[in-house]
């Protein structure tokens, strides 16, 4: 009887799957671009005052005809927002995998982690949802635009992509995964710790908007800094 022997590999194990072959790091520069984009579309919303501005605050028609002076900043804003909305799934499959390969058997950060990207991915899908056609809207020859609802509008874009405190929820679980659980480098730890704790403090306040200034900063540092300050992620695609 003759046996024959199988050189059989074993399946890679977490460590291995993560400080073997160099491969991709696309997900953590998805990361970088969609805080980057982030970045872009609050700029293009503090721009737009069309219901803020002292001169058409409370007035729906003069809403609507400022509205037509902010078409740029609508486009930009618009474009960046779904830039961020779209990428930011890819940080957040890429971080969940990246923080489940040296988290704890069973741990809920790595899902909290990428929880809290998908409720700002929403907020953006949110923010950018009225943009195109009140730009439309007030592009038009006729007079099809209702006032009160570009007056709506106005409230929206200055409101909705500001709501970045899932970015907060993230970065408080990467801070305890890394300074805990040595599941990422203790500096991405830290600046997730402090940047993430802010966010999430801002967002659960009243004063919510302001987590639109230090969320989208926190993620283009924690997609900079897995790409280029984490070897461990070099070993993922």
């Amino acid at each position: 009887m003759t046996t024959t022997t199988e050189n059989v590999t074993p399946a890679p194990t977490r460590a291995e799957n993560l400080t073997g072959a160099p491969g991709s790091r696309l997900w953590s520069f998805s990361g970088a671009i969609a805080g980057l984009a982030g970045i872009v579309a609050i700029q293009a919303s503090l721009q737009i005052d069309a219901v803020y501005d002292a001169k058409s605050a409370g007035n729906a028609e003069r809403i609507a005809d400022r509205l037509g002076d902010f078409v740029p900043q609508l486009l930009v804003l618009h474009t960046s927002l779904m830039i961020a909305t779209v990428l930011m799934l890819v940080f957040a499959a890429g971080l969940r995998r990246r923080l489940h390969a040296q988290a704890p058997v069973g741990s809920l950060l790595p899902d909290v982690a990428a929880f809290g990207l998908a409720l700002v991915s929403v907020a953006g899908l949110m923010g950018a949802g009225f943009s195109t056609e009140i730009v439309f809207g007030v592009t038009a020859d006729d007079d099809t635009l209702d006032p009160e609802f570009a007056a709506v509008v106005g409230h929206w874009i200055g409101t909705i992509p500001w709501l970045w405190v899932g970015a907060g929820v993230t970065g408080v679980a990467v801070a305890v995964a890394a300074l805990r659980h040595a599941a990422a480098p203790r500096w991405i730890g830290w600046v997730a710790a402090v940047l993430g704790g802010l966010t999430l403090l801002f967002g659960m306040s009243p004063l919510e908007y302001m987590a639109g200034f230090t969320g989208p900063v926190l993620i283009l540092v924690l997609g900079l800094g897995f790409a280029f300050g984490d070897r461990s992620s070099r070993g993922t695609a």
